[in-house]
């Protein structure tokens, strides 16, 4: 059960590594300010960084992770695309990555409570993801 809750929690993680670096990939091309350039980018390379040591944990079970759920990124793609058509900026933006950052962090904890059986390692990584996501909310605030 252990190793199974870990693996799964894991594949979650590397789930939202994943949606995480491409909506940041999204948005960024748009941001006028450099400081919200730096904080997106930031995170960004936080998330890859994090991302690696999740496949580092996934390749010690022999499993190949988990890519985003298609139908949630293409609604994100759109919703960013849309959302940015009708208004180009830097706080149409920061509201995007908070709204796109407060349901990872849902998710990540969801994740958490469902797979109690997960090893210490990935719990961890699973709140540190979380961890990244609610300092970019809080870095960003003040462009909403």
């Amino acid at each position: 059960m252990i190793e199974q809750d870990t693996v799964k929690l894991l594949r979650e993680c590397d789930a939202g590594v994943k949606m995480g670096v491409s909506s940041i990939n999204d948005a960024i091309g748009h941001v006028s300010h450099s400081d919200l350039r730096d904080k997106l980018t930031a995170c960004r390379d936080a998330h890859e960084s994090l991302g690696g040591e999740i496949q580092g944990l996934l390749d010690r079970y022999r499993d190949d992770g988990k890519d985003p759920n298609p139908i949630a990124k293409g609604m994100s793609w759109v919703k960013t695309n849309v959302m940015l058509a009708m208004d180009d900026s830097d706080k149409t933006i920061a509201d995007l990555m908070t709204d796109g950052c407060n349901m990872g962090v849902k998710s990540l904890h969801r994740y958490i409570n469902q797979y109690k059986a997960a090893d210490e390692a990935s719990r961890s990584i699973a709140g540190r993801l979380a961890g990244l996501e609610e300092k970019l909310v809080t870095d960003i605030r003040q462009y909403l």
